[in-house]
This record gives C-alpha cells, sequence and structure tokens, in this order.
C-alpha cells in the first residue's frame, strides 16, 4: 500500500523539525497531517518509517504527545519543554552492538508504538548538539513551521524563500509604494 502524496509546504527537514511540520497554515487556517492514522502514514512514508512502524492509533497517540512535547521545547523556554520531551525518551533506549562492521546503535522501545515519537525526540537532543542555534521557526508572522538552518553563514530565515520570503519581499514593496 503506498501512502498518499504529502500535502505540506515544507518537508526533508530533521525528523525533529519534520514532525512540528505536520501542523501549518494555509490561507489562514490551520492544517494537521495528524489529524488521523492516514495523515500519520504519510508522515511515516515521508520519512521512510513506514516499513519499521505502523500507523495505527497507538502510534498516533503518541507521536502527537511527541509533537506537543517538542513544540513546547523549540518555541517556548527548554526547561518547560525538557521534562515533556524526557517523558517521550522515557520509553526508548539506544542499545550499543557490535557488529560484523564494527560497533553500532539500535534503538530499541518498550512498545514499538513509541518508536517514531521516541526517533523524532532523539532527534531533536542530536540538533541541540549539533548546532542549537540553528533550529529556528520561519521569520514570516503568519507561519509556523520550523527548519534546521544548513546555510554557511547561519542567517537563513524563512522556511522557504519561494513562499513565505517572497510574500515578506512583496509585503515591503506594497509598504514602499504605498507611501511614494
Amino acid at each position: 500500500m503506498s501512502a498518499a502524496r504529502d500535502p505540506r509546504p515544507l518537508t526533508g527537514e530533521p525528523l525533529a523539525l519534520d514532525l512540528l511540520n505536520t501542523r501549518w497554515n494555509r490561507e489562514g487556517t490551520v492544517q494537521d497531517l495528524l489529524a488521523d492514522t492516514d495523515g500519520l502514514a504519510v508522515w511515516l512514508a515521508t520519512n521512510g518509517l513506514d516499513d519499521r512502524f505502523a500507523a495505527d492509533a497507538a502510534t498516533l497517540r503518541h507521536t502527537l504527545r511527541a509533537r506537543d512535547a517538542l513544540r513546547s521545547a523549540v518555541d517556548g523556554p527548554l526547561e518547560n519543554g525538557a521534562p515533556l520531551v524526557d517523558a517521550v525518551l522515557d520509553h526508548g533506549r539506544i542499545r550499543a552492538t557490535l557488529t560484523p562492521e564494527g560497533p553500532g546503535e539500535r534503538a530499541e522501545f518498550d512498545d514499538e508504538a513509541w518508536g517514531p515519537a521516541w526517533l523524532a525526540a532523539r532527534n531533536y537532543l542530536e540538533l541541540l548538539a549539533t548546532a542549537p542555534d540553528r533550529i529556528r521557526g520561519c521569520a514570516h508572522e503568519s507561519c509556523v513551521l520550523h527548519f534546521f538552518d544548513t546555510s554557511r553563514n547561519g542567517t537563513r530565515r524563512w522556511c522557504s524563500m519561494a513562499a513565505c520570503g517572497n510574500r515578506a519581499k512583496a509585503s515591503r514593496h506594497y509598504a514602499r509604494s504605498k507611501e511614494a
């Protein structure tokens, strides 16, 4: 069974931020990809997780809990979000392994339904360890999307220059022409 096309305006961000981006605004209305298990199936497929995890009610419930925890940590004070992210992380662990290729790691979960939620929370820790200042929300006032700034000088402001960046430019141009 192939999942439907992902309707979101921004995909391809690290897993934690991609989970946050399952809510977005379209023409002033909040859209939510995770409104049901069909949307969860799309998100799992987009992130290459559909072969490991079921798009069922339990996985959806846990994934929504992780999204709320991540939103609290990313958009609010870290001290408020940290216990919520930790509560998600309590449902899994990393097991060190030795493979024929050498040392490795494998994620283990107390319930497989926690897998996607745990992986997203773990990814957030990795982003914090790598470059916490590069975790950003779009600068457009009506946009709720997040991205990991991979630009060379770290000055990316928009989720997409073609969408939000262009709207901001058009708005500034309109304001200047109105003043003239």
